[in-house]
């Protein structure tokens, strides 16, 4: 099986797919996610089913369905843009986030990137998520899980790198925060500081002697 740090070392390619396809296919890529974001920011999520994306892209249904396969594929599809985004700043960005920064510094600051997309997107992110419980292996949370598993191996955290890093994404979960938010009223600060607590302790805490 190969490590989940690959798309970290092989440049994330999963997240650049656009790139690979043909002209005319990437630009009716662009167009059906073009359509499904004005349908996100118009109505919000559950207005994004496939009729309405195909629509308001003027395509037939099923071209919107071999582009993606299902309304999740659709919102993972959503997803990556904003995946590509925060990528790009983590691995060439200023720091804390980008190259530069202590490994806690930059820990912390990409759980607060993540918190901060996650108010805005919170809804998109969830619905990507709802994949037959193959999140876990979708390059959205691999391309985080290698991020955080660099971070930990370079600050010399001793332990199962892995699962500290599954351990300290969890908080970050989309439904979990999009709960906190509405459901208990928390201002997304408030989320966002104890997470960097919690960070921070498992990287003071955990480290080679």
């Amino acid at each position: 099986m190969s490590s989940p740090e690959l798309p970290v070392l092989n440049g994330f390619p999963a997240l650049t797919v656009e790139s690979s396809e043909r002209g005319d296919a990437a630009r009716n890529r662009r167009l059906l996610l073009e359509a499904a974001a004005e349908l996100v920011a118009e109505r919000g999520v559950c207005a994004v089913t496939m009729d309405a994306v195909a629509n308001r892209a003027g395509v037939g249904k099923g071209t919107v369905f071999r582009r993606f396969g299902s309304r999740a594929g659709l919102m993972n599809a959503l997803l990556d843009h904003s995946e590509r985004e925060l990528q790009q700043a983590f691995m060439f960005g200023p720091p804390p986030l980008g190259p530069g920064a202590e490994p806690v510094e930059r820990l912390v600051a990409f759980g607060r990137a993540r918190l901060a997309r996650t108010e805005v997107e919170g809804e998109v992110r969830i619905a990507a998520e709802d994949a037959g419980g193959q999140r876990y292996e979708l390059p959205p949370y691999l391309l985080s899980l290698s991020h955080v598993m660099m971070l930990l191996r370079s600050a010399g955290v001793a332990g199962d790198v892995r699962l500290l890093a599954d351990a300290l994404l969890a908080p970050l979960d989309a439904e979990l925060v999009m709960h906190q938010l509405r459901g208990l009223g928390m201002p997304i600060e408030q989320i966002a500081d104890n997470w960097e607590l919690i960070a921070r302790r498992v990287l003071a805490g955990g480290c080679d002697s």
